[in-house]
C-alpha cells in the first residue's frame, strides 16, 4: 500500500488544480481519473473551445454564481479569475476575450488549456493515474484508504472533485456523494442548471432563429444575453441562465428588442406606418421572427387601430412563454445542489465533520451560469483545496 500526502480523486478543472497546488505546496500527491484522458468534460466546453473564465470583476463573479456564489469570497480572495489568467499566461498560454467577458484560449482549443494544466502537474512532481476508478474510500485513525480494483493507496488528506451528475458519458456519475454520504454529509437536491428550457410554444415557425442580447425576465430575475430558438423550446446562454431559477410551470417573458422602448417602438411603428408591417418589422428582427409578430395583425401599418399597436408593442417587450420544465440532469450543463456547505470550511474547504477531507468543483452546493463562471469556480475551489497546508500554517501564525 502507497502512501501519499495528498490524494485527488477526479481529473477535472479543479481536481487537475487541486494536484497543481496541492504538489505546489511540496505535498506528495497522487490524482486518480477514471477515464482514459484527464478533462473529458472540461474539453466540451465553449463548443470545443474551452470558456476557460471571465475577466470581470467581484461583482461580476458573484452575479454569474447564482447558486451559493457567496460561500466563495474566502476562496476568491486567495485564488480569483485574475490569478487564472495569470497562471495560464505564465504557463506559455495565449488567451483572449469576448463578448461578454469570456476568456479563451487563443488557439480555440480545449486540449490547450488540459495539456497546460496537465504538463504543470508532471512539472510539480504530481502522479497522475487515469483509467483507474476507485471503489471504495474508508478511514481509519491514521489516514484514508481509498482502493480500486487493482491498488489500495493511503493518504492525509483526501480532496473529492468528482464533479456532479450532469453529462454522465463524461463520467460525472455522482459518485463523490456517495463519498460524501459515507462520511455522513448531507447532500442538498440535485436538479439540472444551465439546461435548455422546454416549452409548448411554436417551434416548427421559428426552431433555428438566434437571437443576440434579449431580454428573459422572470419573477425578480432579468437575464439579457443571447438565445436560440430549437425543436424542443430555448436555449442558448440566456435561457440556460434562466433554468438556475425555475423548475417548469413558470411563464417568462421575451423582450425581442430591449434596447427600445415602448415609446421608441411607438415611434418607429408610426415612421414606417406606410410599409408592410412586416417589412417594418424586418428592419429589427430577423425575418421569420418579423413574420411570426406580424401574422395576426393587419398588412399596413397604418391599418393597425391604437389597440392593436399597443398589443403588438406588449408581444414584442414582453412575449409571454409558458415553461413546461428543463433537459434532464443527463443533457444539462451543470447540477445544482450537492455537498451541503454548512458542512464546509469556507477558508480552506475542509469537512467540518472529517479532518483531512476536502471536496472542491462541482461536487459541492455550488452552480453558476455558462461564460467561464463554472470553470472559475472549479478552477479556483480546486486551487485553494490543494494549498490547504500554506492556509493552516498562516492561520495558526506560523
Amino acid at each position: 500500500m502507497k502512501h501519499f500526502d495528498t490524494i485527488v480523486i477526479g481529473g477535472g478543472p479543479s481536481g487537475m488544480m487541486a494536484a497543481i497546488s496541492s504538489s505546489f505546496y511540496g505535498q506528495k500527491t497522487l490524482l486518480l481519473e477514471k477515464n482514459k484522458k484527464l478533462g473529458k468534460k472540461l474539453a466540451g466546453t465553449g463548443g470545443g473551445r474551452c470558456n476557460v473564465t471571465n475577466n470581470g470583476n467581484l461583482d461580476d463573479l458573484m452575479t454569474g454564481i447564482p447558486g451559493n456564489g457567496r460561500f466563495l469570497y474566502s476562496v476568491f480572495s486567495q485564488f480569483d479569475n485574475h490569478d487564472i489568467i495569470n497562471f495560464f499566461t505564465e504557463n506559455g498560454v495565449k488567451l483572449k476575450v469576448e463578448d461578454h467577458g469570456r476568456v479563451f484560449p487563443a488557439t480555440d482549443k480545449s486540449r490547450t488549456i488540459i495539456e497546460t494544466l496537465e504538463q504543470k502537474m508532471k512539472e510539480l512532481g504530481a502522479t497522475i493515474k487515469t483509467q483507474t476508478e476507485v471503489v471504495s474510500v474508508k478511514k481509519n485513525e491514521d489516514c484514508f484508504i481509498i482502493k480500486s480494483s487493482e491498488y489500495i493507496w493511503s493518504c492525509d488528506r483526501l480532496i473529492v472533485t468528482t464533479g456532479g451528475k450532469s453529462y454522465p458519458s463524461t463520467g460525472s456519475t455522482g459518485f463523490g456523494y456517495e463519498i460524501a454520504r459515507h462520511f455522513k454529509h448531507t447532500i442538498t437536491e440535485l436538479e439540472a442548471a444551465e439546461s435548455p428550457l422546454l416549452t409548448d410554444f411554436p417551434h416548427k415557425d421559428l426552431q433555428g432563429i438566434a437571437l443576440q442580447d434579449v431580454t428573459l425576465s422572470y419573477d425578480k430575475h432579468i437575464i439579457t444575453h443571447d438565445l436560440l430558438f430549437t425543436h424542443f423550446g430555448l436555449s442558448g446562454p440566456a435561457a440556460l441562465r434562466m433554468s438556475s431559477f425555475i423548475k417548469g410551470g413558470e411563464m417568462i417573458y421575451l423582450d425581442t428588442l430591449p434596447q427600445m422602448s415602448r415609446d421608441d417602438l411607438a415611434a418607429f411603428l408610426e415612421n414606417n406606418r406606410e410599409k408592410s408591417l412586416k417589412n417594418s418589422l424586418k428592419q429589427l428582427l430577423p425575418e421569420r421572427l418579423a413574420d411570426f409578430f406580424a401574422q395576426p395583425f393587419p398588412e399596413k401599418g397604418k391599418q393597425l387601430t391604437g389597440k392593436e399597436k399597443e398589443e403588438l408593442i406588449q408581444q414584442l417587450k414582453a412575449l409571454p412563454i409558458p415553461i413546461t420544465g428543463k433537459m434532464s440532469l443527463a443533457k444539462s450543463f451543470v447540477t445544482k445542489g450537492g455537498v451541503s456547505l454548512k458542512e464546509i470550511n469556507p477558508k480552506t474547504l475542509e469537512s467540518k465533520l472529517v479532518p483531512g477531507l476536502y471536496f472542491a468543483g462541482e461536487v459541492l452546493d455550488i452552480n453558476a451560469h455558462t461564460g467561464g463562471f463554472n470553470i472559475t469556480v472549479a478552477l479556483c475551489t480546486g486551487w485553494v483545496a490543494g494549498s490547504v497546508e500554506l492556509l493552516k500554517s498562516i492561520e495558526s501564525g506560523q
